[in-house]
């Protein structure tokens, strides 16, 4: 069992049921999915460059990514409805707590300059987006063979009813946030 998982069921749920009175172990708030969104706008002029995000993501996530098409024609961005302009995974299950443990274990800790991330980047509604400038963080991406360096964001989505709740809920998973 994954330690992310384990840690989350042994500590995180008896803290959150303790500090807002949860009559149910169902109640307490979940991680859900964690959706790794990479846009790529200058695909517009090269089509290879999705691609090559593409295989980026798909090292990161350990898991084929899918081609994110325009919904609408954007003239001032020459972006056609249909074409494609970005990639993301949607990660569950076990293969998204192996995602978080390199996040937080291994990515950000390399990250220079790291002072921990924004508390102040949840939609109120429970889930919490971050932005991440480089994919180079990432262990699996080899310098060399980057055709642009380029940046993700990266949207935890929880079953809390409030920020705070699931600010209290990814903090026990151990996410690094600003003091």
């Amino acid at each position: 069992m994954n330690r992310l998982k384990e840690k989350y069921l042994k500590e995180v749920v008896p803290s959150l049921m303790e500090k807002y009175n949860y009559k149910s172990i169902m109640e307490v708030p979940k991680l859900e999915k964690i959706v790794i969104n990479m846009g790529v706008g200058d695909a517009t002029s090269n089509s290879k460059l999705i691609e090559a995000a593409a295989a980026d993501l798909a090292k990161i996530a350990g898991q084929k990514p899918v081609v994110t098409k325009a919904k609408k024609s954007i003239a001032g961005f020459k972006v056609r409805e249909g074409q494609s302009i970005g990639c993301k995974a949607t990660l569950r299950g076990d293969n998204m707590y192996n995602f978080m443990h390199k996040l937080i274990a291994i990515a950000l800790p390399g990250v220079r300059d790291f002072r921990g991330v924004s508390p102040k980047a949840f939609d109120g509604r429970g889930n919490y987006t971050m932005g991440i400038k480089e994919q180079l963080i990432f262990q699996e991406i080899n310098y060399d063979d980057v055709v642009k360096v380029r940046g993700m964001d990266i949207v935890f989505v929880t079953t809390a009813k409030t920020n705070e709740e699931a600010f209290d809920l990814l903090n026990g998973l151990g996410i690094p946030f600003r003091k």
